[in-house]
């Protein structure tokens, strides 16, 4: 199979705080006034910040094995829903031994585990509804291959908020590669007390929502979310042009400074598309709103875009979903691809006060279009360990 083979992204099952399904999140994106992210208690108990949470009802998980039950895998399961008439096609079309299933994830089922240890705290047994295999990182792809079938290679790449980007990269190279025809592909992450707290002793939550970009920033809203695409060599309304990936190696969970591995990552990506710079039509940024991405991604896409490129970061809406972000934000790109023909544009939903010390970066305002249909997007997901991914999709008459 050639390298050089375009990869579609072919359909799209979604759900976070924002909304569940194509119509409703792409309605949010669009709103000028934000929604989604909300103040939360039950997560973290005793505390209460804003926080993504999913509030529409979840699919049963009975059905499936014990190891298998848990909010992560509802979670995906609202999101195969959506796409199940055309992945059972693909089934049918390919056979179930050429169909793979790629995904990303970051906690699995430790909300669960968290759950049972503190049962265990007050009567020294785990409930019957535990099982040890529910936080095994795997689960995810292990859950939707048994439960549909597939046949295929399936593997869950967990590298903290790069992994849904990084799992559609993969799912692009078995493609290219011949080693599948069509990949179930995208991540999940499902809120828990672990992540909310973790996150908390870095002094990287912000109680109120998130301000990516802006002066008085103070951290990232946690959130939670599933994206699924369904990956194949055939046309599609949107193409997987490019991806890249590099690693700083900088510090345990800072970002390198300069910017230069986020910058290596878009390049390749750009190298990847075959495009310039100057032919992307909208960037969606990490944009955690934390101190330190802020100040290196702003750095590297100035110095790589200039800043009249339109950029924003759906974060306030969505809250950061951690190891389904990359994937979450590949969808809002997908959305502003497909049926859009102004050009309408994710805002970016912040207090205006610009930080002196960040790049002046062209940030979306509410009913901002780009009078056009888009061509290109870039989505940039950044994590811990400095692992860096960029997607480029593109409206696939290009």
């Amino acid at each position: 199979m050639a390298e050089s083979a375009q990869v579609f992204l072919n359909a799209l099952g979604v759900i976070c705080s924002a909304g569940e399904g194509q119509d409703v999140l792409r309605q949010s994106l669009w709103a000028e006034v934000p929604g989604g992210v909300a103040e939360r208690r039950e997560v973290w108990p005793g505390h209460a910040l804003h926080l993504g949470a999913v509030r529409a009802p979840l699919p049963g998980v009975d059905h499936l094995p014990l190891a298998q039950r848990s909010r992560n895998n509802a979670l995906l399961l609202s999101a195969l829903a959506q796409i199940r008439s055309q992945v059972d096609a693909a089934l049918q079309r390919y056979g179930a031994a050429r169909v793979a299933v790629v995904l990303g994830t970051s906690t699995s089922g430790v909300g669960e585990a968290e759950q049972a240890l503190a049962a265990h705290a007050r009567s020294g047994l785990l409930p019957a509804h535990f099982h040890i295999g529910q936080q095994e990182i795997a689960s995810p792809a292990l859950m939707l291959a048994e439960l549909l079938g597939v046949g295929g290679p399936r593997h869950v790449v967990s590298t903290a908020c790069s992994s849904s980007a990084k799992a559609m990269a993969s799912a692009a190279r078995l493609l290219r590669a011949g080693l599948a025809d069509a990949v179930i592909t995208g991540g999940a992450d499902s809120l828990c007390a672990f992540t909310v707290a973790g996150f908390a002793a870095l002094e990287s939550v912000d109680v109120q929502r998130c301000r990516p970009m802006s002066a008085t920033r103070q951290g990232i809203n946690i959130g939670e979310a599933a994206a699924l695409f369904l990956m194949t060599r055939e046309p599609g309304p949107v193409c997987l042009s490019g991806w890249g990936e590099s690693s700083d190696a900088h510090h345990i969970s800072a970002p390198e400074p300069s910017g230069a591995g986020a910058q290596a990552a878009m390049r390749e990506a750009l190298a990847r598309a075959g495009l310039e710079p100057m032919q992307i039509d909208y960037l969606n940024l990490h944009g955690t709103a934390t101190r330190q991405n802020d100040a290196m991604e702003s750095r590297a896409v100035a110095e790589l875009f200039g800043t009249e490129l339109v950029c924003s970061s759906t974060k306030p809406l969505t809250g950061h979903t951690l190891g389904a972000a990359g994937a979450l934000e590949a969808a809002i790109a997908w959305l502003s691809l497909v049926d859009n023909p102004a050009g309408r544009l994710p805002v970016h939903h912040w207090d205006g006060l610009r930080d002196p010390d960040l790049a002046p970066l062209c940030l979306v305002a509410p009913g901002q279009t780009l009078g056009r249909a888009l061509r290109h997007v870039l989505s940039n997901s950044f994590a811990f360990g400095g692992s860096n991914a960029s997607l480029i999709l593109s409206a696939a008459d290009e």
